[in-house]
């Protein structure tokens, strides 16, 4: 571990006991701070780390420290290094239900990816055109995992997990009119699906929606 000043103490060693590194929410940070954090993990990480949540301002002072770095403007993500990792065990399919979904969506992609799974992605497939989801079934129903993500109503990840065998991660967006409360409503009708086999994640957390699948997705160990 490494200590900031006052401010932060970096797990360096998350990739050893875990098998993942650790990521860093720069929300809530200041711009010096993460520059300072991300110039610690130049000096001292091994494998990927991702900077979440980070404003053009964060992205500006992370790639000061690692110009190397890549910078996704569209899920906020900020990855160093910006080579994902050879791709290993299932695939994960990222569904995106609106064009609207898909920076989280593509938040949820990039960690995936950058955790070292193969994924795919499929865009604009809401339950509004239901002959939308029908055909790509091919895809989907190749996956390991699902990531699914939706405003509005929420409905899709119920419609996706009574079409697949694999496991669905319902990924609640903040998109909506007044109604959706900033996607209370998707989470109230994920948390509530019916099909068997949806576990839900927070609001708009893209990146614990890929890391879960990363996880769900990884090799089997030999033996």
């Amino acid at each position: 571990m490494a200590e900031l000043e006052d401010f932060a103490t970096l797990d360096f060693t998350r990739a050893q006991r875990r098998g993942y590194p650790e990521a860093v929410l720069c929300q809530g940070k200041t711009v010096g701070q993460v520059a300072q954090i991300a110039a610690a993990f130049r000096d001292r990480a091994d494998g990927v780390v991702l900077f979440t949540r980070a404003t053009p301002a964060h992205a500006d002072a992370i790639l000061g420290e690692l110009p190397e770095a890549l910078h996704d403007d569209d899920s906020r993500l900020v990855i160093w290094p910006s080579a994902p990792p050879s791709p290993t065990g299932g695939l994960v399919v990222v569904v995106s239900a609106g064009t609207s979904d898909l920076p989280v969506a593509r938040e949820a992609l990039l960690s995936a990816q950058y955790l070292g799974r193969p994924t795919a992605l499929v865009v604009d497939v809401g339950v509004a055109g239901l002959h939308r989801v029908l055909a790509r079934l091919e895809l989907l129903r190749s996956a390991r995992v699902l990531i699914v993500a939706a405003g509005m109503d929420g409905a899709l990840p119920s419609v996706v997990a009574g079409l697949v065998s694999a496991p669905v991660i319902a990924l609640p967006t903040s998109v909506g009119y007044g109604a959706s409360f900033g996607g209370v409503a998707a989470l109230l009708s994920m948390l509530n699906s019916c099909s068997p086999g949806v576990g839900v994640v927070n609001i708009d957390n893209g990146y614990g929606a890929g890391h879960l699948a990363a996880q769900i997705a990884a090799p089997v160990p030999p033996g």
